[in-house]
């Protein structure tokens, strides 16, 4: 059965691009809007297994949209589609709940990887959108790991990074395997960064792991 989508984008023009790269890739689209607050009420009323939709649309922004729309049907999968990559945008698209963001200079090319991530149940960040996140993270440096993440979640952070399994992690803290992905999901989703390469950059950069032997 092909994967249900609802397309809430504002510019007409990328409307048009998703119509016809949809009918390409096997997607049927259940409704077409331009506006934020239409996104939510068509997506209670058609309840697709995808939402595409704009970071910046009128009526109501797409992380707000997003929350709002998990709210009602936690069993969608919502891509944020933005012309944006720094780290505000980013965290509060994946806070609200969004399990993909994709840069639309990334074009149809990187929508269709995220699309096919989220029908596969994972998580999808550009990978140029990442950077920029960390660049964001830079200026922070330790205040960041200090202010935002809990002592708790700097250690499995710092394990993590360190190349340590999860089970290993676990171990270490004396903590289930599975309160450590969760741990990990909080951390991911507080710095906006949803690879472990990604991860283990941040915790260089903010000197919680050294290159150095």
């Amino acid at each position: 059965m092909p994967t249900r989508v609802l397309i809430a984008v504002g510019r007409q023009v990328w409307r048009d691009a998703l119509r016809v790269a949809f009918s390409q890739w096997d997607v049927g689209i259940v409704a077409e809007t331009g506006d934020g607050r239409d996104a939510v009420a068509l997506a209670i009323t058609h309840r697709p297994d995808v939402v595409v939709i704009e970071s910046v649309m009128p009526g109501l922004n797409g992380p707000d949209a997003t929350r709002m729309i998990l709210a009602e049907v936690p069993s969608v999968a919502v891509i944020v589609v933005s012309p944006y990559a720094d780290w505000d945008v980013v965290t509060r698209s994946m806070r609200a709940g969004a399990s993909a963001y994709v840069l639309s200079d990334g074009g149809l090319d990187e929508l269709r990887m995220a699309l096919t991530e989220v029908e596969n149940k994972r998580v999808y960040i550009s990978a140029a959108a990442e950077a920029a996140v960390l660049s964001s993270l830079d200026r922070f440096g330790k205040d960041v790991t200090a202010n935002i993440l809990t002592p708790r979640e700097r250690e499995v952070l710092q394990l993590l990074s360190e190349g340590k399994p999860t089970k290993e992690t676990a171990d270490i803290l004396k903590i289930s395997a599975k309160t450590v992905e969760t741990h990990r999901r909080h951390v991911m989703k507080k710095l906006g960064i949803y690879t472990v390469a990604g991860l283990t950059k941040f915790a260089i950069r903010t000197r919680l792991i050294s290159l150095d032997d």
